[in-house]
């Protein structure tokens, strides 16, 4: 999945901003590939990076678009689908195709060409995020992992059900430390989490309307979380479904070029 311009912020039916004791961005569209179009928190002009993360893109594609031969370098990238069927083709000899509730991880390093082409059915949905490479790992041989949807460790924990992309349980490797959940909240329901002292993160609306102490967020709305903080996020109006990332900052430069992280 390529960058092109940043374009502008988009607002929806709610304002996006600081409500609370937390600040909220909203993702924007933009397009992308061939003929496709994507929901993107960053970079943008709210939220240039959150390191270690360098692009969160939330896309929905039919068959009539996707993301021909392009190139990348400098990173990691993690592919989470969350509706139909995702297909990587890349310059290393990967060819295969991830379902919804699989992984698909890229270690860009010193270079790789590659295509992800949406499957056939009308609703291919994911999330793809880049994660930095610490500048002494710029340049290791690029890498692919595939994780079938049975391999994502799944648990309940009171009233929401926690996947783990990436973290305690999960077969994904990143050379960054990085926790990624998808969390489905009940009704009424809630989930009690934290953050390290010395990491950062966010939470990502994909589904619903959700409270984190006050500050209340929309699909498509971003909540930054606190270094050292412990949180609760509640479902408001019905079910919710979000992504929660937290990684540790490498604190280097993140060098946008394009498609590559220099």
């Amino acid at each position: 999945m390529g960058v092109g311009s940043l374009g502008s912020i988009q607002e929806g039916d709610h304002m996006a901003g600081s409500q609370g004791a937390h600040a909220i961005v909203r993702a924007y569209e933009t397009d992308e590939g061939d003929g496709a179009r994507v929901t993107r928190l960053f970079p943008g002009r709210e939220m240039r990076d959150l390191d270690p993360f360098v692009l969160l893109d939330e896309f929905n594609l039919s068959p009539m678009g996707g993301f021909p031969n392009h190139a990348h370098r400098g990173f990691e990238a993690v592919t989470y689908m969350l509706e139909g069927e995702f297909h990587h083709r890349d310059t290393m000899g990967n060819d295969s195709v991830v379902s919804a509730g699989g992984v698909q991880r890229f270690t860009a390093g010193r270079g790789l060409v590659h295509s992800e082409m949406p499957g056939r059915g009308p609703r291919n949905r994911g999330l793809q995020l880049w994660v930095n490479l610490p500048r002494h790992l710029k340049r290791v041989e690029p890498s692919y992992q595939q994780v079938e949807p049975e391999s994502v460790p799944v648990r309940r924990v009171g009233t929401s059900i926690v996947r783990t992309i990436v973290g305690e349980g999960s077969p994904v490797r990143l050379r960054t430390p990085v926790r990624y959940l998808d969390i489905s909240l009940e009704p009424v329901g809630m989930y009690l989490g934290s953050i390290p002292q010395d990491w950062r993160g966010l939470v990502y609306v994909l589904e619903g309307h959700v409270s984190l102490h006050g500050t209340e967020a929309w699909h498509g709305d971003s909540i930054e979380l606190v270094p050292g903080e412990t949180f609760t996020i509640m479902a408001l109006n019905g079910p919710a479904r979000l992504a929660l990332l937290s990684g540790r900052p490498l604190g280097e430069p993140i060098i946008h070029n394009g498609t590559f992280v220099d």
